[in-house]
């Protein structure tokens, strides 16, 4: 399960598919350096994400 304190550099390790759904959100700095450092909920805040709409479209892609 994803959490929102998790980085992205965790959450890309737990599957890689991960990426494409950081990614279709708009995320596109998924793989610089410093962001693999962050947490979900940081790079949301960011790019103007609801961290928990995403944590929960990603847990739902894990669970199928």
């Amino acid at each position: 399960m994803i959490t929102k304190d998790m980085t992205i550099n965790q959450i890309c390790k737990v599957n890689q598919n991960i990426i494409a759904i950081l990614l279709n959100a708009g995320m596109h700095c998924v793989g610089c350096p410093s962001a693999q450092g962050e947490t979900l909920e940081e790079a949301a805040m960011v790019h103007g994400l609801d961290a928990d709409e995403l944590v929960n479209r990603i847990n739902a892609y894990l669970g199928e």
